[in-house]
């Protein structure tokens, strides 16, 4: 009889184990041998739509319980793991899906980066958890996989191990980014996390939404500036809803995208900025994704209804991401957001009102080691200005040069007058108008002397004057005109002793006019010497 634990157990077992093959163990040994070789298989797209929800249910509420405080440099680094199996524990929920391990990468640091957005624990748990994530088709080379929120806020990507690594040592600088300029056009992580189930790591990254699906993009580009094999494949064009690339923009809009000068001023300072820190990080390959909404169409395909939607996330928007100097408060207080545009920028491409909607995204690529063999390789047999892969500095340059010229565009409101002129034709115009008054009140001033004068002369006109103690008067201002020419014949001399010798005063009477009968030129003369 063998004892359990001595040497020839130890050599029974092992010889089971070299005979199995050749003996049919019992339906029990089978059952027991199955669940090891079921659980190396991948897990499915449903299981890790649920281990996702569960991870993050559970770790953003562990969560809430820490105490606040500011973000040290050691919590960019800080990885915390939980063991959640199916029948639960006395710390986890039971849940349907197979066994699986969920690490958090920098919770307080991602904690600090929602609360910047103005993400609350409840809103963020409700959007991931409370339906079941949309899985999305990957347009993209890569073979990453895509899940939506139902509420169109937050989009869920996988990523390499390296991309996981990159993105960890990229976060003390994305941190100081962020509190220098919280609206940009970069990606906004909103939390790194890795699913190990069935021996399989798979790495994902939360961030924000760059294209709503309650607005329809009839058009969907993917631009990087470059022009080699930049044309989107007869595979994607088959689809309902293709993303274009390059070349592809340059025939299908010629023209380009037309902004109003404010608004094409403020996005391409906001893609300068953007690039710039992206060239620090050494950072390329990355791409602008834009999306176009034609209005015309869109109120056609909604009946004229506008979609409405709560925004939870501060600076989420395309509009909201350009606006601003960059130095915005980081505690806002509330999102701002249209419920017809959801956040579109205006702009037009030849008739057509369009709104759109962009974001940079595939920031996760360094140039390492292998891009630089990648640029050197194809470089040999292609022009190396157009491939997509290039040095960091030349890679901005040339997308922020392809962004300019051929992609974004400005209106000249005003066509054949410069805006100094109109504003300096704006700045006269007030003056011009001052002056005018100041005319017009020295005119009023001459009108009512002229009129003084006028009435002065007219009670001259009256007949009582040519009584014997009142002096005589001139009967009308036509003689008067006749007798100041002769008058002005006679000498000065003769004149000032006229002058000195009349003392008469002119006496108005209150009697009505009467009719005064014509008089003779030799007579008037005589008058007027009088009157003088």
């Amino acid at each position: 009889m063998l004892r359990p634990g001595s040497v020839d157990d130890m050599n029974s077992k092992g010889a089971y184990t070299v005979n199995k093959m050749e003996t049919s163990p019992s339906p029990t040994l089978q059952r027991r041998e199955k669940p090891p070789a079921q659980q190396m298989k991948k897990p499915t797209s449903e299981a890790v739509r649920g281990a996702i929800q569960l991870g993050i249910g559970y770790t953003v509420g562990n969560l809430t319980s820490k105490p606040d405080r500011d973000v040290l440099m050691q919590d960019f680094y800080m990885v915390e793991s939980v063991f959640l199996p199916s029948e639960g524990s006395n710390l986890t929920p039971a849940h349907h899906y197979p066994d699986f391990r969920f690490k958090t990468y920098a919770p307080l640091a991602f904690r600090y980066f929602r609360e910047l957005f103005g993400i609350k624990p409840d809103d963020y748990l409700y959007s991931i958890c409370n339906e079941p994530l949309i899985e999305l088709s990957n347009p993209g080379a890569s073979s990453s996989w895509f899940y939506l929120t139902s509420d169109d806020e937050f989009i869920i990507k996988t990523v390499t191990p390296k991309e996981a690594e990159f993105l960890q040592k990229l976060l003390p600088g994305y941190y100081m980014n962020l509190n220098q300029n919280p609206r940009t056009l970069l990606p906004k992580f909103y939390g790194l996390y890795c699913v190990q189930c069935a021996g399989v790591n798979i790495r994902l990254v939360v961030m924000n939404n760059v294209l709503p699906r309650a607005m329809r993009m009839h058009y969907k580009y993917d631009l990087k500036g470059s022009t080699y094999k930049r044309r989107a494949s007869r595979k994607e064009r088959t689809k309902s809803s293709p993303t274009f690339k390059d070349l592809d923009f340059q025939e299908m809009m010629q023209d380009g995208i037309f902004f109003d000068p404010d608004t094409h001023s403020a996005l391409m300072k906001t893609l300068q900025r953007d690039c710039r820190v992206l060239e620090s990080f050494k950072i390329m390959d990355y791409s602008l994704l834009l999306g176009v909404h034609v209005l015309e169409r869109g109120l056609r395909e909604r009946g004229g209804r506008g979609d409405s939607k709560k925004q939870k996330v501060l600076y989420s928007t395309a509009l909201e991401s350009i606006q601003g100097d960059g130095k915005a408060s980081l505690k806002p207080s509330k999102p701002m957001l249209d419920d017809e545009t959801l956040g579109g920028i205006p702009a037009k491409h030849k008739d057509e009102k369009l709104l759109i909607f962009l974001g940079i995204i595939d920031i996760l690529q360094s140039y390492r080691f292998i891009k630089k063999v990648e640029h050197s390789w194809k470089a040999l047999v292609h022009d190396g200005d157009t491939i997509s892969v290039h040095r960091p500095n030349f890679y901005a340059d040339r997308f922020l040069r392809f962004m300019g010229s051929t992609v974004f565009k400005k209106v000249h409101p005003l066509r054949g007058m410069s805006s100094r002129r109109k504003r300096a034709s704006l700045q006269k115009g007030p003056q011009r108008s001052a002056s005018q008054e100041m005319l017009s009140t020295h005119t009023e001033e001459e009108q009512q002397q002229q009129g003084r004068k006028t009435q002065s002369m007219a009670s001259l006109d009256s007949p009582e004057m040519s009584s014997g103690v009142q002096p005589d008067v001139v009967p009308s201002t036509a003689v008067l005109s006749e007798a100041c020419s002769a008058l002005s014949l006679s000498s000065a001399e003769d004149d000032r002793d006229e002058r000195r010798g009349s003392s008469a005063t002119l006496v108005l009477s209150s009697t009505p006019p009467a009719k005064t009968p014509p008089t003779s030129p030799s007579s008037n003369c005589s008058e007027l010497d009088v009157y003088l």
